[in-house]
């Protein structure tokens, strides 16, 4: 998955998105390796020692890996589980809606 998160985030390098990961892996430092072996650019933070029971998951009440939130510029869960050409769409449509109601 992660190619197409980078084709994602360069093409919209210059619009207002954002794409934030949350990482699973239990080990810290395998974690961050992890991260750089695969080129995230994104931010993208670690759920702790707990793993996939660690406190962002927790929060959000993600139950399965990839679970993917697409949000509005106001912060409104507008999708899930969207991938691949499908999170592009989303991402397009909620670019478009924003600049519409500029």
């Amino acid at each position: 998955m992660i190619p197409h998160e980078r084709s994602l985030v360069e093409r919209l390098k210059d619009k207002p998105f954002a794409l934030i990961g949350i990482n699973s892996d239990t080990d810290k430092d395998y974690y961050h390796s992890q991260a750089k072996e695969m080129g995230v650019t994104w931010r993208s933070f670690w759920n702790g020692p707990r793993g996939t029971g660690g406190a962002i998951s927790s929060k959000w009440g993600v139950r399965g890996w990839p679970t993917i939130y697409v949000l509005d510029h106001k912060g409104v869960i507008r999708f899930t589980g969207t991938r691949g050409p499908a999170m592009d769409k989303a991402v397009d449509q909620l670019l478009a809606e924003m600049e519409a109601g500029k």
